[in-house]
């Protein structure tokens, strides 16, 4: 494979999108985004991951403006309420608590940017999850040993698909199946091509 023309980079601290980058078998790096994610009066789930997802990017190829850069944002959206990373054991229990029987809609935003080129792209993807009922088993006692099982406090919607989290759930929807890890790899590999990289 020729190598790429320019530098890629993730502006990422996700592990679970960095693993994921790393399937497609292109050299790149990583550096952290300075961007302040604390939504905005009313911002839609939909809105924010997006605007997220382009500010990474953009805040990345300032400081490297030769590569081609790599945002990424994901919004867990329960009836129009963004729902982000948990963060502690309290906050997720509550949150998979509201969302058992309920479909959760996860909106997750990737963008690619070069400062160099003026290339600039954004695009969301949208994971329909439906989760298991009380009734179906997914009561306080399982919610519990879930989050011991797997402390998924990172993670938006407090549950890890590619893990046991799987368990929690009773479908999944969605035309990029690496959207609800955090990265959806297929609408990330046609900005990548179109900003000149090259890929199988």
């Amino acid at each position: 494979m020729t190598p790429p023309s320019r530098r890629l980079i993730l502006g990422s601290t996700s592990r679970y999108r960095r693993e994921l980058l790393e399937r497609l078998r292109l050299p790149f790096d990583v550096l952290a985004p300075e961007v302040d994610e604390t939504p905005q009066p009313g911002e839609a789930p939909q809105a924010l991951a997006l605007r997220l997802a382009r500010a990474k990017a953009e805040d990345v190829a300032r400081r490297q403006p030769q590569a081609v850069v790599i945002g990424s944002d994901q919004v867990a959206d329960l009836d129009g309420e963004p729902l982000g990373k948990p963060l502690t054991h309290e906050r997720a229990l509550a949150q998979l608590r509201r969302m058992r029987g309920r479909t959760v809609v996860f909106e997750t935003a990737v963008a690619v940017v070069c400062a160099a080129s003026g290339f600039a792209h954004s695009e969301l993807a949208r994971v329909r999850v439906r989760f298991r009922s009380e009734a179906d088993g997914l009561d306080d006692a399982a919610i519990e040993r879930y989050l011991r099982a797997e402390t998924p406090y990172d993670c938006a919607g407090s549950a890890k698909s590619e893990g046991l989290g799987i368990a929690l759930l009773e479908a999944i929807d969605s035309d990029d199946p690496t959207a609800l890890v955090g990265l959806p790899l297929i609408r990330t590999c046609r900005p990548l091509r179109a900003a000149g990289l090259q890929l199988p």
